[in-house]
């Protein structure tokens, strides 16, 4: 792996979960991470999903969903077992997941927040998810996201 890890990557090391680490030059021109990650590693895009944050009744929680479509708030709040959701401050985001945005990873938070992984996730073998860095993706298979992160699968993604 390129670089130092991350608390995504060594948290998949450290249990042991098989993965695929997948580095590539970020653009800091890209308008979209998630494309980028598409284009620069020949992806399906169907397959590679983005991490945001949103706050759900007072609570911050991750939505994971494809880079090819948009969080449905409302899908995420009752989800999560909440009433309304709204994109979370940025700040707030990276403070509370010590990360930066476009490399939000839904695994190694800081600080323990609640993951709704989109159900799509779940017609693939595996898939593609920030590493917590930008310019670096972790493939693995769905079941195991969804067991490290304690995440609620849902059906979540509005079409882009």
């Amino acid at each position: 792996m390129a670089g130092k890890a991350t608390p995504a990557t060594a948290l998949l090391t450290k249990r042991r979960v098989p993965h695929t680490v997948h580095t590539y030059d970020h653009d800091p021109r890209a308008e979209s991470y998630g494309l980028e990650a598409v284009e620069a590693l020949d992806l399906v895009a169907a397959r590679v999903f983005k991490t945001l944050v949103a706050d759900v009744d007072g609570k911050l929680t991750v939505g994971v969903v494809p880079v090819t479509g948009q969080l449905d708030l409302k899908a995420l709040a009752a989800a999560a077992g909440g009433k309304r959701a709204k994109m979370a401050d940025p700040a707030a985001a990276q403070r509370a997941t010590g990360y930066v945005l476009g490399g939000i990873s839904p695994l190694g938070h800081r600080s323990r927040l609640p993951v709704v992984l989109d159900a799509t996730a779940e017609d693939f073998p595996t898939i593609y998810c920030s590493g917590g860095r930008r310019g670096l993706e972790i493939e693995l298979a769905p079941a195991d996201l969804v067991r490290l992160a304690n995440a609620v699968v849902a059906p979540i993604a509005a079409a882009g």
